[in-house]
């Protein structure tokens, strides 16, 4: 087995058995994990802000720090490995978007996250299956290329399935 780490910002598909893409301690961010059933394609992307207007340079540079050019990103990436529109349904789940380090919700990044990926999704006539968002807690996020198990790891919660 084979762990695929994506980083803050980062993106990455695969569809090599064994393989499992995991992301670490998610607290604004939002990890949008895509499935694809059919060519056993599973993507994920590590999401820092809603919106990549505020930095246009970042954006190009590394387009999976933000929502509005990651998801875009990621499903180019998912296409290159067969997952083109019309071949099979792509199952979606979302973790993250949490309220850090705001305690006043000055700034709901978490939630202006949330929001943003979803509008993106909607774009693209998707929408998530699974998602396990809000709250202020920090989320690790595993998912195995061979079975689509997603797992949720949080300090001081058993870990789950999404």
């Amino acid at each position: 087995m084979s762990n695929v780490v994506i980083g803050v910002g980062d993106l990455a598909a695969s569809k090599t058995s064994g393989d499992v893409l995991k992301t670490y301690a998610l607290g604004s961010c939002v990890a949008v994990v895509l499935l694809h059933p059919k060519t056993r394609t599973v993507g994920m992307v590590h999401v820092v802000l809603p919106e990549s207007n505020i930095n246009p340079a970042k954006a190009k540079e590394k387009p999976g720090y933000f929502a509005d050019t990651g998801i875009p990103a990621l499903l180019r990436e998912m296409a290159k490995l067969g997952c083109q529109k019309g071949s099979g349904p792509m199952v979606v789940k979302l973790a993250g978007g949490a309220q850090i380090l705001d305690d006043n919700n000055t700034f709901n990044i978490g939630k202006r996250n949330v929001l943003a990926v979803k509008k993106v999704l909607w774009q693209f006539g998707l929408g998530a299956v699974g998602e396990d968002v809000g709250s202020t807690i920090s989320r690790t996020v595993a998912v195995n290329v061979n079975t689509g198990e997603t797992v949720i790891i949080s300090p001081g919660r058993p870990n789950r399935n999404l």
